[in-house]
């Protein structure tokens, strides 16, 4: 017959275990992500696959996001393959923040209960693709606006323009190759910075 003693460490082992199991999953979530995101009046832009041509991509970053007067830093780490996109954001101090999948087709993601309801991961993400994907695949699937390669005072840049011809968002590298290079984007309008330092 099981002793008092015996019997009470189970309980208190079944106990612990369900008490992480709650706190695990109070603390993130699964979303199902919209794949479609609005830049700018009337100008929306939808996650393109992933390029046919991809190579494989493994890159730790430091992101910088700037809105106002509010300042923001994670680390990001990010996984492409010709299948999938995999974005991994942390805290300054290690913290999971989130977790992003995008296949081509369908994006999900895991996100603290830290990070509220209020933030996009999939406005992150697009701003990634708007960066790396090749312009003619981002101009696929944007809609309202156009993507142009042009020359500037650093060493590649990019603009989106609306129908009107107006600025909406710029995207600035210090090194040709764009995995390679910190990037620097900016949408003027709404006092949106976004800095992205490869580690």
């Amino acid at each position: 017959m099981m002793s008092k003693t015996r019997q009470r460490r189970i309980r208190w082992s079944y106990l612990i275990s369900l008490i992480l199991i709650l706190f695990t999953t109070a603390c993130s979530h699964t979303l199902q992500r919209q794949t479609c995101v609005a830049l700018a009046n009337e100008v929306n832009y939808c996650l393109a696959p992933i390029p046919a041509n991809s190579q494989i991509h493994s890159l730790t970053q430091q992101v910088s996001i700037g809105v106002d007067e509010e300042h923001h830093e994670l680390l990001t780490q990010l996984e492409l393959d010709k299948q999938q996109l995999t974005l991994v954001g942390l805290a300054p101090l290690g913290q999971a923040l989130f977790t992003l999948v995008f296949d081509g087709n369908t994006l999900s993601s895991q996100q603290s209960m830290l990070l509220g309801d209020e933030f996009k991961a999939e406005y992150l993400l697009a701003l990634i693709q708007l960066a790396y994907w090749p312009t003619e695949d981002v101009n696929s699937y944007l809609q309202g606006a156009s993507l142009v390669s042009q020359a500037c005072d650093a060493a590649r840049c990019r603009t989106i323009y609306a129908s009107q011809n107006e600025e909406i968002i710029e995207i600035s590298y210090d090194q040709i190759d764009p995995w390679r290079a910190v990037i620097e984007l900016a949408i003027p309008q709404a006092k949106f910075k976004l800095k992205i330092t490869p580690i």
